[in-house]
């Protein structure tokens, strides 16, 4: 099983800044991504993400799945959007498919990121500082956000430094992802937390 564990702050521009500034050599990546789900939200009903994501011009596909913590199971596949490719993430995650012809664009996300890989005693992480737009219903609304995730090593190191990170920064907690916000975009539910 594939699984990604990560922990996501809200962030300005600002603040950026002054990340960036305590390390060199960011990985910059443009990010382009089409979200999508059946017409009655089934997927998200099962809280499962499936999107179609351009990194750097290259398309990766991908399905996320409940998991536990602050982790998700997530399956990629660095292939075009289509019926094979969705079927192959969807058998590789053991869950019942969805027909692809009965899939819509939901909402979306552009952004650029800055990622940097940091070894830390006890795990390696991936800063990654998301800038852009959210994408649903016809509007956008800004997107900045900092994630770390753990790419080795254990749990709770990872969530310990990220703890400190985020004080130091005077970054706050975001607890919706990204396609939870696009989505609520599409369905006019903009509030506080978008």
């Amino acid at each position: 099983m594939g699984r990604e564990f990560e922990l996501k702050y809200r962030a300005t521009a600002q603040q950026f800044a002054a990340i960036r500034s305590n390390w060199e050599n960011w990985e910059k990546i443009s990010m382009g991504t089409t979200y999508f789900d059946t017409p009655d939200g089934a997927l998200s009903a099962q809280n499962c993400t499936l999107r179609c994501r351009l990194e750097n011009g290259t398309s990766v596909c991908t399905l996320k799945t409940p998991s536990y913590g602050f982790g998700r199971g997530e399956w990629d596949a660095q292939a075009q959007w289509s019926a094979e490719t969705v079927q192959q993430l969807f058998a590789r995650a053991q869950r019942e498919p969805v027909a692809f012809e009965k899939l819509v664009r939901v909402c979306g996300a552009r952004f650029t990121r800055l990622a940097k890989t940091v070894e830390l005693p006890g795990c390696v992480v991936e800063i990654a500082l998301d800038q852009g737009v959210l994408l649903g219903g016809g509007r956008e609304i800004p997107l900045c956000e900092a994630e770390i995730e753990l790419k080795s090593g254990e749990e709770a190191a990872a969530v310990a430094w990220a703890t400190a990170f985020a004080a130091q920064y005077g970054l706050q907690p975001e607890r919706k992802s990204k396609f939870r916000r696009a989505s609520d975009l599409a369905k006019g539910e903009k509030d506080g937390e978008i």
